[in-house]
């Protein structure tokens, strides 16, 4: 049985090129109100583990062959879905992360993009209520966004 490779198809869905063996994750920062304080670390290492995860490629502090760095650009609660009485019938709770990412052995891959997601939760409970339990879903969703842009090149 004869098979052949193009070096760049994985079993984890990436298309890396083989070439590629290491990811820098540089800090991002909030650069908007509001927001848990903890939020840019939180929204950091689910990046990371990320890429440790569903990549052979080694996370390195600097250097690395393709990086990725950004802002928390918005943190905001919006109100959806209105009544007949004026009300919102629904609360929106809604993150955008603006990343930049360079790839070191093929510039033609880096960007500067924004990525945003939300989860609602009803118009009668709190974002102090429903913060705990919104922001990781948000913030997987944004981290699987940003994999597949650049490792999947989806």
């Amino acid at each position: 049985m004869l098979t052949a490779s193009c070096g760049v198809y994985s079993f984890t869905g990436t298309t890396l090129s083989p070439d590629i063996k290491s990811v820098t994750v540089n800090n991002f920062v909030l650069a908007t109100a509001g927001g848990p304080a903890n939020l840019p670390l939180t929204f950091n290492e689910r990046l990371k583990e990320y890429y440790q995860r569903y990549t052979n490629l080694k996370v390195v502090p600097n250097n690395g062959d393709m990086v990725l760095e950004g802002n928390i650009t918005g943190y905001d609660l919006l109100a959806v879905a209105p009544t007949a009485q004026d009300q919102a019938g629904v609360n929106r709770l809604q993150i955008t992360v603006l990343a930049r990412f360079y790839n070191n052995k093929d510039e033609s891959k880096n960007f500067e993009q924004s990525f945003s997601f939300y989860q609602d939760f009803p118009q009668n409970q709190t974002l102090s209520q429903n913060e705990s339990r919104l922001v990781p879903k948000i913030l997987d969703q944004i981290v699987l966004d940003i994999f597949n842009k650049t490792a999947a090149d989806w």
